[in-house]
């Protein structure tokens, strides 16, 4: 049985599977976010643009906490508080988590605070990262329905009467991942980024909703229900990525969590290589700690809606390794006597390369059309940006899942994580 087997697996073309896996693994998940953010637009979004409003009075109204963690946000956390307190739900508080931060961002919290009486500012002494920033606002806050936003974002002023359309509506509705949008647009990867949010992320989360489970909520924006968050225990401090930790564990626990894409939030993102590759890695390496911490459960039957996600991620992994294989031979056939079996003569994409990149446009086509009501440029404006994608965001992602692996295995599972301010890229007056 033994011999066989190896018979067997020496006599499979090796670099041909490689190659092929290389190739058509991306095309299969293209099609299957298409196909799953086509049927989530035409059955959850097309046609749904009234604001939601609640029947009675203001004071019968569900009150809502916007919870704000911030660490070193001088630049832009006045600007962030006052988007929040103009939104236009009648009963809503704000809570700023001063994090230990080391600018003015406390001073400047303080004297907003007392400018507005709905807005409750908390200090920490010391640096105790966004997990903990985050728990603290919710354990003080009012209501028992909260959204979260970063301390750089600024929110709609609808966005948390779309959130609590979910929340209110279904009593297993966990949270609701929300909408970010890109406000830097001034250099190549800005631009890039703009499509990026549309044609990868927003399409993957409508269609991981049609299919199932979403792999994590926006930590841009997210509304929460506390009944939730209380029974999974809150967020965990020794996570590097809290949003992915908090959306494991409150699918595995069966609270639902969905995607509201009106729930609008506009962000700055990194406009430097070395920042988008530090943000990158941090999201790589969320991914390999929630695998390795809740990998195991996910065997049980009662998680089987939850395989899908995993599965996609694990084999993501896997199409890391093998493109990082590739170059390598490539890299190596020049100066190494390899097999023949096992040479790579180019990198240049055949006829299953252009069959991919056809693929890919048609993907971004789709996507960039789904998402152009929420952008103030016309779509195929950032089509022409967002064609650049596979050649700088695949590299990318192939180095950040192949660095982050190694590295999360390899690190303490029980060190706080903490945090610091990220790169924002060049903001001008026009983005603001």
């Amino acid at each position: 049985m033994i011999d066989a087997l190896v018979s067997w697996i020496l006599t499979i073309d090796w670099r041909a599977t490689m190659f092929g896996f290389a190739f058509y693994y991306p095309i299969f998940m293209a099609w299957m976010w298409i196909i799953g953010g086509l049927w989530f637009y035409l059955r959850r979004e097309r046609g749904h643009t009234e604001t939601p409003r609640f029947e009675g009075s203001g004071a019968e109204v569900e009150p809502v906490s916007i919870v704000i963690p911030c660490h070193d946000e001088a630049d832009q956390i006045e600007q962030t508080i006052r988007y929040a307190l103009a939104t236009h739900y009648p009963r809503v508080e704000v809570i700023a988590v001063n994090d230990g931060s080391q600018d003015a961002t406390g001073a400047i919290l303080d004297r907003l605070a007392e400018s507005d009486a709905r807005l409750r500012v908390i200090h920490f002494g010391a640096n105790q990262g966004k997990a903990v920033a985050l728990k603290a606002g919710t354990l003080a806050a009012c209501s028992d329905y909260l959204v979260t936003i970063d301390g750089d974002a600024l929110i709609h002023p609808h966005a948390v009467y779309w959130m609590m359309r979910h929340l209110t509506g279904g009593p297993r509705v966990g949270a609701v991942s929300g909408n970010p949008r890109i406000l830097n647009r001034s250099t190549l990867l800005g631009k890039i980024q703009v499509g990026e949010f549309s044609s990868i992320i927003g399409l993957i989360k409508r269609a991981q909703r049609t299919y199932g489970r979403i792999f994590t909520v926006s930590g841009v924006i997210t509304g929460f229900n506390r009944a939730a968050l209380d029974s999974v225990g809150y967020w965990r401090a020794d996570m590097v990525t809290e949003d992915i930790d908090i959306s494991w564990r409150l699918q595995m626990d069966h609270w639902d969590i969905r995607f509201e894409p009106e729930a609008l939030c506009y962000i700055y993102m990194p406009e430097t290589l070395k920042g988008l590759w530090q943000q990158r890695l941090r999201w790589a390496q969320g991914g390999v700690e929630v695998m390795r911490r809740y990998g195991r459960g996910l065997f049980a039957w009662r998680q089987r809606r939850f395989w899908g996600v995993a599965i996609e991620y694990f084999t993501s992994l896997i199409w890391a390794y093998v493109m990082l294989a590739i170059a390598v031979l490539f890299c190596l056939g020049p100066f190494v006597p390899l097999p023949q079996q096992w040479r790579v003569a180019t990198l240049l994409p055949q006829w299953n390369g252009l069959l991919l990149g056809a693929t890919c446009l048609i993907q971004f086509l789709v996507s960039l059309y789904i998402d152009q009501r929420y952008e103030r440029m016309g779509f195929l404006r950032h089509y022409f940006w967002v064609i650049w994608y596979p050649l700088l965001y695949w590299t990318l992602s192939t180095f950040t899942a192949v660095v982050a692996v190694p590295k999360t295995l390899l690190s303490s599972p029980c060190r706080r994580a903490r945090w610091q301010s990220p790169d924002r890229g060049i903001q001008t007056d026009k983005d603001a």
